[in-house]
């Protein structure tokens, strides 16, 4: 299998990378929204972020990547209790998939050939404990992105149809992109990612000339180029782990709880999924940064990616939704 491109040698794209590297220290911030051009490194950053992380141990054959014997489904048969590493998963649902093939559906094969009512899992099961990316979220089918976002909010999927009933885990991290000119997500759906970020070209020379030249290395020279930036990713991995580590550890003052919601009133969000995404995201942050407190800066930081996909269209207001957060957020917190 060929290594993925360095999450580190990634040339800025920051706002993308800080956001998928806050949800793989929690993971239950929900899913990642990146917005953007085409080829500007969206499905790049995800393989790469999820190569840097540490491989996970799982019982060999287990379709859900169970981590022991006992946690394996009653329905799948494992023919091995031999635990192996491997790769954390990244799992593509392509566009126009079946709800079958993400969820799962009767294993037609053993009904015909051995006359048994079996389960055959489908996508989610495959990105238990991994990723489940999208490209081109907004062209695919609203009941099977909604269907996704349950999944991926409840941790379960549950599959109740011709005749079985079946329950199985399916926690995994959401990354959904595409090209907002293509079409666009219903607010109910954006709602329900955790973060969402916009991505451009480069638009300075510098910074254009350097991608290709990374990317020229790592298409000609991709030995010596992956151990240039290996010792980085490896500083990135520990991070990582040690924010985890930190997460339960980071307090969270009164005024801060304040703040978020004073904030979510003044820009209008709905319902509390700002506040909540909000508040989860700028601890991930204080524990990425290695700070014991979650403080205003951290608010700040992390607003306009926690709820600028929250917000009601204003037809009065031009200003990107970006903008209208940062601008609120100034107000509000001063």
């Amino acid at each position: 299998m060929t290594a993925p491109f360095p999450f580190s040698a990634i040339v800025g794209q920051t706002d993308m990378k800080r956001a998928m590297v806050l949800t793989a220290i929690d993971p239950g911030i929900g899913g990642v929204l990146v917005f953007g051009d085409r080829g500007t490194g969206k499905s790049t950053a995800v393989r790469a972020l999820a190569a840097l992380l540490p491989p996970i141990e799982q019982v060999e054959g287990c379709p859900v990547n169970s981590a022991r014997v006992e946690d394996c489904p009653d329905w799948a048969e494992i023919g091995s209790k031999q635990v192996v590493s491997r790769p954390t998963p990244v799992i593509d649902l392509p566009l126009g998939a079946t709800e079958d093939r993400v969820v799962g559906a009767l294993d037609i094969e053993r009904a015909l050939t051995r006359g048994e009512k079996a389960f055959e899992p489908g996508l989610l099961a495959r990105a238990n404990r991994g990723y489940l990316y999208i490209d081109e979220v907004n062209l695919l089918e609203d009941h099977i992105v909604d269907l996704l976002l349950d999944v991926a909010q409840s941790g379960e999927n549950v599959v109740e149809r011709e005749g079985l009933s079946i329950r199985h885990p399916a926690r995994f991290v959401l990354v959904g992109s595409g090209n907002p000119e293509e079409g666009e997500l219903r607010p109910q759906l954006l709602d329900r990612f955790g973060l969402s970020v916009e991505v451009r070209s480069p638009t300075d020379i510098g910074q254009r000339i350097e991608v290709i030249r990374r990317r020229d290395s790592y298409e000609n020279t991709r030995d010596a180029f992956l151990t240039r930036w290996q010792a980085e990713d490896a500083k990135t991995r520990d991070r990582i782990l040690a924010a985890r580590q930190a997460l339960t550890e980071v307090r969270t003052p009164k005024t801060i709880l304040r703040d978020c919601a004073e904030l979510c009133v003044a820009l209008g969000s709905d319902g509390l999924r700002g506040e909540l995404t909000l508040l989860r995201t700028a601890r991930a942050l204080a524990a990425w940064e290695g700070r014991k407190t979650v403080t205003r800066k951290h608010l700040r930081s992390v607003a306009p990616m926690a709820l600028s996909h929250r917000l009601r269209r204003d037809p009065l207001d031009e200003a990107g939704s970006g903008t209208r957060v940062t601008r609120t957020v100034e107000s509000v917190l001063g």
